[in-house]
């Protein structure tokens, strides 16, 4: 998984539930919650991604991660060139499974 494959995971899984920790993400993920704490990092000093702290609430460690105005951009934009990378996969991956049909049907 590359790094934009992985921001991009990271994006979309804060933008459906803000409150997920750094740990649930690393889970879901699939990358070292060390990458994931990094990643968030990177994220908020981009201006992506917004953290708020509860600090009232019993809870003093409960965070939330908001989508900034930019961050939603980007994840458009990230979006649009992973779709673009996964459709040439596909139309590669059908023109081999094609020239393998035909190849197998000579030997029928």
């Amino acid at each position: 998984m590359n790094s934009n494959d992985i921001r991009l995971d990271l994006l979309r899984k804060i933008e459906l539930n803000p409150s997920y920790t750094q740990r649930e993400l690393s889970r879901d993920v699939g990358v070292s919650l060390g990458k994931v704490n990094y990643c968030m990092q990177k994220l908020i000093e981009k201006g992506l991604v917004k953290l708020i702290n509860f600090g009232n609430s019993s809870n003093k460690a409960k965070y939330i991660y908001l989508l900034t105005p930019y961050g939603i951009e980007q994840k458009s934009i990230l979006t649009y060139k992973f779709l673009r990378i996964k459709m040439k996969e596909y139309e590669l991956l059908k023109e081999e499974i094609d020239l393998l049909k035909k190849a197998t049907e000579e030997f029928k």
